[in-house]
């Protein structure tokens, strides 16, 4: 080996003098190089910190007489922000105007392009055997849009990567939008062995944003190689589209030195050397690649703020205005008035073009709304505590026994409340930043135009916190308060409105969204939490960027807003409150009933609701306040809900039928899938079921683990709003991790479709809710399959009354211990319509308790006068727990009984009275055959027969002879003989005689 190695080092240095001495022969006929001939370059540092500087040409072959190499900086070295380091003197120097430097880092804030370095990457975790999901993301990348970069918007993988190497520790920071947990957003760093870096949760996922709102991560970076991964993967489950993320100003610290100053974008500018960043050029000029100022636009042309070109004033139309209502002059009147839409880009003088329509005519002012009264000056003022007031009267107290109803009731829109704010934000300009995203127009309220389509048009309503009625103060209830609103849309786009919430200031999440144009309707969110709230609508008309204004004519308008038991809030009414007894020292005044009492209309008395009925959350005066509970449930002690002791009864056919399921009572999970998107994407629906929860109190939990990680550091205030669900049934979204090459499986998407327990019954409907028991196969058991009601108070978009579920409960023998869960073979997400889930429980423990009328007994033969009496179940057995089967057992008997014994009686005594007859018969026979025989034998040669004086024997006579027969009669005949000699009452006997010749009867 050795003398290999030393073969093959005296075959590489041989060829390298060859070729230096080639190289010399030809450089002897080249000019010297210049300064353009080629640039300077650093060697990699050694293991003492230090380097070289080595000039490399432009082009190999063109000129000779480089600068020998020379010593460079410590590899430690840089230069300050706004410097570079000129490398001929290795010194640093200003960045000249029109450029910027970050000293030792680097920025990224120009995307017309991806920038030289950067690479994105498309791939599918989870490809099928052919391969042709890879092929489907071919397509798919961070795409760049001006000042940001979008991420794809599809269910692929797609990664922006990044290498760098810092010769110190560093850091990287980046500027991004992460409005939908649809996506999973992760940023993770690795070194040159494609090692991750050891990161924490919260660094590796990215927290989410508000819609329209920038925030920026940050990630320390050790020194060496570093490879930066921005990887989004989207989630299409359900068919809607995802909502990108975007990234801006990527920052990295840590190099040693930057060679060479960045020019500024087109439409930026530095004016003064030295700079650290460019400015946006202003509106109506522009400026090239590099520029030190900006030059104005002709009179005839235009441009936003960033512009690098000027564009034609196109001619004023319809959408270059928009109208508004002035406030309230002192004569209590107002008027419309129209305005250009800011900035104005279009031409007036020009031909084709619109004028702005005139003002019009002056018209009384809307009435100040209810909690509000109106001053001399038309000016609306809050009503002071204590009073009440509906807006067109003076504030009054309420009467004695009622007490004012706080809240905010917005229905009259002249100016907008002081608790209420509007602004307008653009992702990728500050063009409309001084604008109003919304306008008051009387009788309401609607989007402002803007500066561009995609801008996002926001109002804000503040609500410091709830407070519950003195009547009410005593629930116990979850709810604290509801926001209702009424709104509409009308667009001819992809508009959205998104309605948001941030509880005590910790994150905006989104509540609901409506996409396109939306009838007038009405939506309420209820709060279950006493918190301090921002309540948001944000309308975007389109999320694509676009410079010509289309569709302005896109609105959203708003017609009233209204908050329940706001602390601080302005009275519109009065309700009835619980008097103090007249012998208390402050009779009249108002009490909080205790939980589960209501008001008594007569005596403003605090009464307990009847058993089985619970407390409406938000109204206790008279007994109808307390609502019956559903079927099958009862409510609590403090009335404030019904619940299912997960015990069951229904009588039919004159038998009761009780169920126990306990057994069931403990939270089940089902899953159901793998189903797969559009491009394949392997996805589960698990839900978590609690069938009975804990007296009402719901048991079943889906967690959103992402959001869970992104939002971990903003504490327990805002949890419940944010990434978890309690219900009694709820479903999250599962990613598998060997789908999509997370480390650990993904839920999202968690939802409650019951948090409300209507009844349980054998019925099919309840509440507006129908079981539809044609989903599943036909019970053939006899036992009544039991249906468990749920609904979820919270509408959605597309369930104005929430969503709702059925629990079917099926006795099942073959299905022992918990038995089964199922949904619908039609239905295979549990919902045909997307709002009613329906669920099918076979278990064994679902069939009802057994009672006497489930078994028979059979009684055994009598052996050693002894009987044994056996109990079994009815086959098939349909009941479980309740009554056992009795013991086995025993009572004495007899071995023949009585019956058998009278009728073995009466037969032997049958039987011997019929031989004595025979006998007696059969000795009278005897007699009359000897009497025949003598009169035979006495007879006459001629063969006639004397006539005899008598044929029978006298009495006390004994036969003499045998007697000879010569035909023997046949018993029927002898009993006619009989018979008649009985019937004529002598003591004669006949004899019937026969002889050769003929027959004739003898008489005696």
């Amino acid at each position: 080996m050795r003398e290999e190695s030393r073969g093959f080092c005296f075959l590489n240095c041989f060829l390298f003098i060859f070729s230096a001495r080639q190289w010399v022969s030809e450089s002897r006929n080249l000019r010297p190089c210049n300064e353009t001939d080629y640039y300077y370059e650093y060697t990699e540092c050694d293991s003492v910190g230090s380097r070289w500087r080595v000039a490399i040409p432009h082009i190999l072959g063109t000129c000779s007489a480089l600068p020998t190499p020379a010593r460079g900086t410590d590899c430690s070295f840089s230069c300050a922000v706004g410097e570079f380091l000129e490398m001929s003197a290795q010194q640093c120097t200003p960045c000249a105007a029109g450029s910027y430097s970050l000293g030792s880092g680097v920025r990224f804030d120009q995307w017309d392009t991806i920038p030289a370095g950067f690479t994105s990457l498309a791939t599918y975790m989870d490809p099928g055997p052919s391969g042709e999901e890879s092929q489907a993301c071919n397509s798919s990348s961070w795409t760049p849009q001006g000042v940001y970069l979008e991420s794809s918007r599809d269910e692929c993988t797609v990664s922006l990567v990044y290498a760098v190497h810092l010769e110190q520790q560093g850091s990287v920071s980046f500027s991004y939008q992460y409005p939908d947990n649809n996506i999973f957003f992760e940023f993770y760093v690795q070194n040159e062995q494609c090692q991750e870096m050891a990161q924490t949760d919260d660094q590796k996922w990215i927290k989410l944003t508000t819609n329209g709102e920038w925030d920026t991560h940050t990630v320390n970076l050790k020194s060496g190689t570093n490879i930066l991964y921005w990887r989004t993967t989207g989630i299409l489950v359900g068919g809607k589209m995802v909502k990108p993320v975007l990234l801006r100003n990527i920052q990295i610290e840590g190099v040693a030195y930057t060679s060479e100053c960045f020019p500024c974008r087109p439409g930026w500018f530095s004016s003064s050397p030295g700079s650290s960043s460019c400015q946006p050029c202003p509106r109506n000029t522009s400026s090239n690649k590099g520029a030190a100022s900006c030059t104005p636009c002709p009179d005839t042309q235009y441009s936003h703020e960033g512009w690098s070109q000027c564009k034609e004033r196109p001619p004023c139309s319809e959408k270059d205005y928009f109208q508004i209502h002035t406030a309230c002059d002192s004569e209590g009147k107002t008027q419309v008035m129209y305005r250009w839409v800011e900035p104005r880009i279009c031409e007036e003088n020009v031909t084709g073009a619109v004028a702005l329509p005139p003002t019009g005519e002056r018209e009384a002012c809307p009435p100040c709304n209810p909690g509000y009264y109106n001053t001399n000056d038309s000016t609306c003022f809050p009503c002071p505590p204590g009073t009440h007031s509906d807006g067109t009267s003076v504030c009054e107290e309420c009467p004695a026994g009622t007490e004012p109803v706080l809240g905010y009731e917005y229905k009259w829109w002249n100016v907008l409340p002081s608790n209420m704010k509007t602004s307008c934000f653009n992702v990728g300009n500050s063009k409309c930043d001084d604008m109003n995203g919304w306008e008051v127009a009387g009788d309401h309220i609607r989007s402002g135009a803007g500066g561009s389509d995609n801008d996002y048009l926001i109002l804000n309503l503040h609500v410091p916190g709830f407070k519950l009625p003195t009547s009410l103060a005593g629930m116990t209830g979850t709810e604290f308060g509801r926001i209702t609103f009424v709104f509409e849309t009308i667009c001819s786009a992809d508009c959205e409105l998104y309605f948001m919430m941030d509880v005590n200031r910790k994150s905006t999440t989104v509540v609901e969204s409506w996409e396109g144009t939306k009838e007038r309707q009405s939506y309420t969110h209820i709060m279950t939490r006493n918190a301090s709230v921002s309540y948001t609508w944000a309308f975007q008309r389109t999320n694509q960027a676009q410079d010509v204004r289309r569709y302005i004519t896109d609105v959203v308008i708003l017609y009233s807003v209204s908050v329940t038991n706001v602390q601080d809030g302005v009275a519109s009414a009065c309700r009835a409150c619980a008097l103090l007894s007249q012998s208390s020292q402050r009779p009249g005044s108002c009490i909080p009933c205790p939980a589960g009492f209501y008001i008594d209309r007569d005596t403003n008395r605090c009464q307990e609701c009847p058993p089985n009925t619970y407390l409406s959350g938000h109204h206790t005066y008279g007994e109808d306040a307390c609502l019956p509970c559903g079927p099958g449930s009862k409510s609590n002690k403090e009335h404030s809900r019904c619940y299912s002791d997960c015990s069951f009864s229904h009588t039919e056919h004159n038998r009761t039928l009780t169920f126990d399921l306990s057994s069931l009572s403990t939270v089940a999970s089902l899953t159901i899938g793998p189903s797969f998107t559009s491009k394949g994407t392997k996805y589960l629906h698990v839900f978590n079921v609690s069938l009975c929860g804990h007296q009402g109190k719901m048991a079943a939990v889906c967690t959103d683990n992402v959001t869970d990680l992104a939002n971990k550091d903003m504490g327990s205030d805002s949890t419940q709003f944010v990434n978890s669900v309690d219900s009694f049934i709820c479903q999250s979204t599962i990613i598998p991790a060997d789908g999509r090459g997370f480390r650990m499986a993904l839920a999202s998407q968690s939802i409650s479709l019951a948090d409300t327990f209507l009844g349980a019954t054998v019925d099919s409907d309840l509440d507006g809710i129908n079981a539809r028991p044609e989903l599943f196969s036909d019970n053939a058991k006899g036992i009544p399959d039991i249906n468990f009601f749920y609904r979820s108070t919270q509408a959605t978009g597309s369930c104005e009354r929430g969503r709702s579920a059925v629990m079917t409960i099926r006795c099942n023998p073959e299905k022992m211990d918990r038995g089964q869960l199922t949904v619908p073979s039609a239905c295979p997400a549990g919902t045909c319509d997307g709002c009613t889930f329906h669920f099918l429980w076979e278990s064994g423990s679902a069939c009802p308790r057994c009672t006497q009328d489930d078994y028979h007994q059979i009684e055994g033969a009598c052996k050693g006068g002894v009987q044994v009496t056996l109990s079994v179940w009815n086959e098939p057995k349909l009941c479980t727990k309740g009554m056992s089967l009795p013991a086995k057992s025993s009572a004495p008997c007899e071995a023949i009984a009585l019956w058998l014994k009278v009728g073995v009686g009466g037969g032997a005594f049958l039987a011997v009275l019929l031989v004595s007859l025979t006998f007696y018969f059969w000795k009278k026979n005897k007699r009359l055959e000897y009497k025949y025989s003598r009169l035979v034998m006495s007879a006459n040669k001629e063969c006639e027969l004397p006539v005899a004086d008598s044929c029978a024997l006298a009495e006390g006579e004994e036969p003499e002879d045998d007697v000879v027969y010569s035909h023997k009669p046949s018993l029927l005949g002898k009993l006619r003989a009989i018979a008649n000699k009985q019937r004529e009452g002598d003591s004669s006997e006949s004899v019937q005689l026969k002889s050769s010749q003929s027959e004739r009867w003898v008489w005696g």
